[in-house]
């Protein structure tokens, strides 16, 4: 491609509106992941609105958690009114608006039109770009406020992009599920994993590490994005980071010497005269 004309998409890349489409985006996929976490498939393998039926109240709030996380944490965090971003009327209007549509649409048609993959495909990279520009405007804020607290911009960007995830322990608590064994720190997720790398690039762009238009550095990262969420879609590819996490936790956290001294205690262990079937028969007593 003529880099001309690529600077000229990551431009209007970079100049795309997110209110009211991009938004509509991310509200709608929110609340199905609400409706999804919240019943079981029934036996004619749709999901069973029998939650939304009995609850509605709790089913909108933990909805409205999910559409506004990000704001919601990031301002707790910084010492802002948490729930100023339920301050904009039409943001609210428009995500209980989508959530009702979600829940209640007749016929279930409006579900089930947005969790066909052509149009399911079309929201998450939607919500994509958007993510990107919810990482840049987190790392932008804190570096008005603190230029050189490049961790707090690391923080912010993540939390901006990614706190949806950090909301879904408290959001399924007012569904009345608390699992405090299921959370971004315990298991952080490919969502939190992707918006940190995103908020890096962006502070290597503002330390001048990384040298390049801004608009190009912008629209790698929402390729990025699109691209590794359409393979956890297309092709099952979850967490693409693993495999890096496993060998640095190898190298690093203990996980390569740990196997060493196994080896080695087997080989001593051999050496006196035990079998390799003893060895393992006391290793499973040990475990047990």
């Amino acid at each position: 491609m003529d880099p001309q004309t690529f600077l000229d998409i990551s431009t209007k890349v970079l100049k795309l509106k997110m209110f009211p489409y991009f938004h509509i985006a991310h509200y709608s996929l929110m609340c199905i992941m609400v409706r999804e976490d919240n019943h079981p498939p029934s036996p004619g393998s749709q999901r069973s609105p029998e939650f939304s039926r009995k609850h509605p109240l709790a089913s909108w709030m933990a909805s409205m958690l999910m559409c506004f996380g990000g704001g919601i944490i990031g301002n707790l965090l910084f010492g802002e009114f948490p729930l100023a971003p339920f301050k904009s009327h039409e943001n609210v209007i428009i995500a209980s608006a989508t959530w009702y549509l979600i829940n209640y649409s007749p016929f279930d048609v409006v579900y089930k039109l947005a969790t066909m993959l052509p149009i399911r495909i079309t929201l998450w990279v939607m919500k994509e770009i958007e993510r990107g520009k919810k990482v840049y405007d987190g790392v932008a804020y804190v570096a008005k406020l603190y230029p050189d607290a490049y961790l707090l911009m690391a923080f912010m960007g993540t939390i901006k992009a990614g706190g949806s995830n950090l909301m879904i322990p408290f959001q399924r608590a007012v569904r009345g599920i608390w699992l405090p064994q299921l959370n971004e720190f315990l298991r952080p997720s490919y969502v939190i994993k992707a918006s940190l790398g995103g908020a890096i690039i962006f502070i290597l762009e503002r330390t001048q590490i990384l040298v390049a238009p801004h608009a190009v550095i912008y629209f790698g990262v929402v390729i990025f994005f699109i691209y590794f969420r359409l393979s956890a879609i297309l092709l099952g590819i979850s967490d693409p980071f693993v495999p890096f996490e496993n060998l640095f936790s190898a190298i690093f956290f203990g996980g390569m010497w740990d196997a060493l001294k196994k080896a080695v205690e087997k080989e001593k262990r051999t050496e006196n005269g035990a079998t390799p079937g003893e060895i393992k028969s006391k290793e499973e007593k040990k475990r047990d």
